[in-house]
């Protein structure tokens, strides 16, 4: 057995042991103040634990991309606009954004793996509301809700994860739980494409109401196999709101944990003020179905997935400073290639590498979450989404005002500008920070 040294935390030594089939090796981090030395003790945890977690990542990235393909179908069925349409985003990112301040003070107080089963159970019931809602000012409500039950499963998953692995081994780990997102994203688009084209739109909320029932039973029956260090809880006492704005104010006093925050938060709103119309301005401008398009914008998973089944080749090759500098580029010219195609099947290989390197930049920008304040993990990978997601419903809702004016093509310009702008800005700033560590 050999001692390593946890690469962002000096002095702090975890034990390394050989991994088996059916377990995985974990770290259990006791969740003291930022100058404990304690030891890390090696245990395991089912892999079924993590895998549970990825259904749940896959059911909350159904529920998070199914209305992007329905925008023109919502607009048509409700008598409003393609800009107006997109407030279901809207909603739902502001929701899942705002969430944040709760979820993650709780799953540290609760345990982060039960809660996230108990979102899941409350997932249900927002999606069933989604596809029971009679009028659209019901639906913008409903996708309030089902944002704000959704808001826990992916953070406080990562939060977890960064509890239980060690550092050195935790991008490769993320990368194959985010799979469940990544599949979860590329069925909602194709859902709800399908929905748009050949059924009713209400068809994917009942799908989603349905996989999340499963998964929290799943999620509940993992959570009874883990050990007691994977469900540690973090007692505090005192009022219940100055507890969340201490943690919060101790997030935000860390320097890098403002740049992380702050680039998430620009990732978010460029990145997906512009995906979030690929569908629309595939079917407006080349006149595909809706069908078709969602299946276009499956590749954007299909991009994700290599990523991960590469990240630990790509994180040893590039590092996490190439990581992020080759994630910009990429995704500035594929999104450039969607967006100003002189013919639809441009956006074949579009869709695909803008997947690609929004992984790259953004999983190297979740890996800095999880460290920004190990011993308040949860929160700060929680106010890492609210400020991803608060990025994306502004993003998204300027967007929807530009796309009015300007035009589809005006908003995926602009939006490959913008996060290309912001992913050099991040590599260039996390290059001088790794000069400084060494």
């Amino acid at each position: 057995m050999t001692i390593a040294t946890d690469p962002r935390e000096p002095g702090k030594p975890s034990e390394q042991t050989e991994q088996t089939e059916s377990t995985v090796s974990v770290a259990s981090l006791a969740p003291t103040g930022p100058d404990d030395t304690a030891t890390r003790t090696i245990e395991s945890v089912p892999r079924s634990a993590i895998v549970a977690l990825s259904c749940a990542a896959f059911g909350s990235g159904i529920s998070l991309r199914v209305t992007d393909p329905l925008l023109p179908r919502l607009a048509s069925d409700f008598g409003v606009s393609l800009g107006s349409a997109s407030y279901v985003i809207t909603c739902f990112a502001v929701a899942y954004g705002i969430a944040q301040l709760f979820f993650g003070p709780v799953g540290d107080r609760f345990g982060k793996y039960l809660v996230i089963a108990w979102a899941c159970v409350a997932s249900v019931f927002a999606a069933l509301l989604c596809a029971l809602a009679p009028s659209f000012a019901t639906l913008l409500a409903a996708r309030l809700v089902a944002g704000a039950m959704a808001a826990a499963v992916i953070p406080l998953s990562m939060a977890w994860i960064g509890d239980v692995i060690p550092y050195d081994q935790r991008q490769p780990v993320l990368a194959r739980f985010l799979i469940g997102q990544i599949f979860g994203l590329s069925s909602g688009v194709f859902l709800g494409g399908f929905a748009a084209d050949h059924a009713s739109w209400r068809l994917p909320f009942f799908i989603a109401a349905a996989l999340f029932a499963v998964i929290s039973i799943v999620l509940f029956f993992a959570n009874r196999r883990l050990p007691d260090h994977a469900r540690v809880m973090r007692k505090s006492e005192g009022n219940a709101m100055a507890r969340i704005v201490t943690d919060f104010s101790h997030v935000l006093s860390r320097p890098w944990a403002k740049v992380v925050l702050g680039t998430v938060f620009l990732e978010g709103a460029f990145l997906y003020g512009a995906f979030a119309f690929i569908a629309s301005h595939l079917h407006r401008v080349y006149q595909l179905s809706l069908s078709t398009a969602g299946a276009l914008l499956m590749l954007f998973g299909a991009g994700g997935f290599l990523y991960a089944v590469c990240s630990r080749f790509l994180s040893t090759r590039l590092g996490e400073s190439g990581l992020a500098f080759g994630g910009a580029l990429i995704l500035l010219m594929s999104l450039l290639m969607t967006g100003l195609a002189p013919v639809w099947w441009w956006a074949i290989p579009g869709c695909f590498f803008t997947g690609l390197g929004f992984y790259m930049l953004h999983n190297t920008l979740q890996i800095n979450a999880t460290q920004m304040a190990p011993e308040r993990r949860g929160v700060a990978v929680s106010a890492f989404a609210s400020c991803f997601f608060m990025g994306q419903s502004v993003g998204v809702g300027l967007a929807g005002i530009l796309v009015e004016q300007r035009g589809t093509p005006a908003v995926i310009v602009i939006g490959a500008i913008g996060v290309c702008t912001v992913g050099l800005n991040f590599w260039r700033l996390l290059r001088v920070k790794l000069a400084a560590s060494n």
